[in-house]
């Protein structure tokens, strides 16, 4: 009689619990996708607003604006108001030198608490999402002497951890 090759069952349940052991270990790897792909769009946004206020700042050299507060200075026939050759820390301001930023993020000014930045985060977000524990912005702020440039800054709460 000729025999039959295969698996026993045996051998058949060892395999299965290494299966599910490496998928055990495996799982939380990937369940944090969400959040990553949160800080990621972030840090996208902050190299964004960083080019263009790059871009700001070489053309207000170029008009030699950049040393001085309170100018404008035309890109594309668009007005870009200035404070020592970058952005100013206005909404307006920073939607006029970043392309898309206005369709694609909601920003707000930093209000009475902190007048000289602007902090933008993901589309439709309520206004008070800004500045909670659970929020996920970009925050700009703006130039205060020619010799302080702007920073720009990804902050991350606990929606973003």
């Amino acid at each position: 009689m000729k025999r039959q090759g295969g698996f026993t069952l045996i051998e058949l349940v060892v395999v299965i619990v290494i299966l599910g052991i490496l998928a055990v270990t495996a799982a939380p790897k990937f369940m944090n996708l969400q959040n990553d792909a949160r800080k990621a769009s972030l840090e996208g946004l902050k190299g964004s607003i960083q080019g263009a206020a790059g871009i700001v700042y070489g053309k207000a050299a170029i008009e030699g604006v950049e040393s001085v507060a309170g100018k404008s200075i035309s890109e594309g026939g668009t007005t870009i108001n200035t404070d020592f050759g970058y952005p100013k820390p206005t909404v307006e301001d920073l939607q006029a030198a970043v392309n898309g930023l206005k369709e694609d993020w909601t920003c707000q000014d930093g209000g009475t608490t902190d007048p000289k930045s602007v902090k933008c985060t993901f589309k439709n977000k309520a206004a008070t999402y800004i500045g909670n524990s659970d929020s996920c912005y970009v925050q700009y702020t703006g130039a205060t002497s020619s010799a302080v440039a702007t920073t720009i800054a990804v902050v991350s709460g606990a929606s973003c951890s």
